[in-house]
């Protein structure tokens, strides 16, 4: 083996999550010689490319699928990210996230009720998130308040923050974490090599090292780290691991509508259903426009446009009596069998638009079906998870290992917004079976310091001030 191509670390997966990984693993522990490698030409292509995602930094104020305790970590990793980014120069810190508006709408009395109910539990872990009477959202959002002047006819209120980091291209966020480890290579004397247009192959364990086959030759390394998407499950089974997990991926789609909203909107989850409440969102990339979804369609493929993933799927699916169980008690919930039947009409064209425009009217009552096109090539694909052995769904982040030095992560909750939160799991992990050695000063300082810090003094700066006038 070519001393050249052994490794400490070598990563599979140059999206969101692979360079985040990278970049702790470079700036944060002794780890000397680490790789990344990707089969596409450059960073963050499918998934965490800006099109295929809502652009979203989930803190979990205004995501009603979260439970306070699962908010509560989601919080901690997602001002990780804020505390990455704002450390930045300013145009670079533009590029990567945005500040805006930011809420979860309710509509009717009964919503209404569980928003006022929910500010009441949440408020102590978000002290910035205001409850907001109909007046309020209209300063906000004018086109979720009024109809053509007048206010809407429901009933409304909300919960969430007039002025946030929220919005994030996590295409930009990776393609930082890449270009800074481009410069740690040149300047710590570490070897950070970033192999592109490198596809996996296979990867087997060979002695107390994997090696991994590559259409660019054998590369061998101490420990793996693989985050690939669906497949990540994929590579893990042809290893003989991860063989109790089913994938049954699940495809979003959005639409574009005229700008009509400043910031995000979100609309309270169905607790009967597993995939994400619509939402409407102030799009980062394509100016002017409001993007809205997603979708929740089931496609037999890994990847939403790459047509080669479909005969991936099969291998990964591994259909069964336990995977026909959870399908079948999936569709034996009406909400569910009738949000699958809604969701597949959302592709049809021409019907698409006359039949989502209604889901889009609880945010901005006042939209036609005229005005909103449905967008092509927006949208990716989340492998969700199916645990045979418990017959049910696995909601959120799953890793395998095959308790030494592999780890396979997928489906990480809540997407890009946990890059660094799961990368940190997986450096502590890594550091521990190799014996590195993790500054832990430098990464608290740079990831779990700041952003939060500032605003919380300059709020009590503000109350102090008002209290004095």
């Amino acid at each position: 083996m070519n001393p050249s191509t052994h490794y400490d670390v070598l990563i599979v997966g140059a999206g969101v999550t692979g360079t985040a990984l990278l970049y702790e693993l470079a700036r944060f522990t002794d780890l000397g010689r680490l790789c990344l490698v990707e089969k596409y030409d450059d960073v963050a292509t499918v998934n965490s490319h800006a099109h295929s995602n809502s652009q979203t930094i989930h803190c979990g104020d205004i995501e009603t699928n979260y439970t306070l305790e699962k908010a509560r970590s989601v919080k901690r990793t997602a001002y990780m990210v804020i505390n990455y980014a704002t450390k930045l120069p300013p145009e670079e810190r533009d590029r990567i996230i945005q500040r805006m508006p930011k809420m979860v709408l309710g509509v009717g009395a009964e919503e209404c009720r569980y928003i006022r109910e929910r500010h009441t539990r949440f408020k102590d872990l978000f002290p910035r998130m205001e409850l907001l009477e109909r007046e309020a959202i209209a300063e906000l959002e004018p086109n979720v308040a009024r109809v053509d002047g007048r206010w809407r006819d429901e009933e409304i209120v909300a919960t969430g923050t007039a002025d946030e980091y929220c919005a994030v291209d996590f295409q930009a966020l990776a393609q930082s974490f890449s270009d800074a480890c481009a410069h740690l290579d040149r300047t710590t004397g570490k070897q950070i090599t970033q192999l592109f247009s490198t596809k996996v192959e296979s990867i087997r364990k060979e002695g107390g090292d994997y090696v991994l086959r590559t259409n660019r030759g054998l590369l061998q390394a101490r420990a793996v780290v693989v985050c690939a998407g669906g497949h990540s499950l994929l590579m893990a089974q042809e290893m003989g691991l991860g063989l109790e997990y089913s994938c049954l991926p699940v495809a979003g789609s959005f639409y574009f509508a005229p700008e009509a909203l400043n910031g995000k909107v979100y609309t309270v989850q169905n607790p009967n259903l597993p995939f994400a409440a619509v939402h409407g969102d102030h799009d980062v990339k394509e100016r002017g426009k409001t993007r809205f979804g997603p979708t929740a369609l089931m496609l037999p493929m890994l990847e939403r446009y790459n047509r080669a993933s479909i005969r991936e799927f099969f291998k990964v699916q591994r259909f069964d009596r336990d995977v026909a169980a959870v399908v079948w008690d999936l569709m034996r919930v009406p909400d569910i069998r009738n949000y699958v039947l809604r969701n597949f009409l959302y592709e049809v064209p021409w019907l698409n638009r006359q039949l989502f425009v209604r889901e889009i009217r609880k945010i901005v009552p006042a939209l036609q079906a005229s005005e909103i096109s449905y967008a092509e090539g927006f949208g990716g694909i989340r492998p969700q998870l199916i645990d045979k052995r418990a017959r049910k769904l696995r909601m959120g982040e799953a890793k395998i290992s095959d308790g030494g030095g592999i780890i396979f992560n997928m489906t990480p909750s809540p997407g890009g917004t946990s890059c660094l939160g799961a990368g940190e799991g997986d450096m502590r992990a890594i550091a521990e079976y190799l014996g590195a050695r993790i500054d832990e000063r430098a990464f608290e300082q740079e990831l779990l310091m700041g952003y939060e810090d500032t605003r919380d003094h300059e709020d009590r700066n503000t109350e102090a001030l008002a209290t004095a006038v």
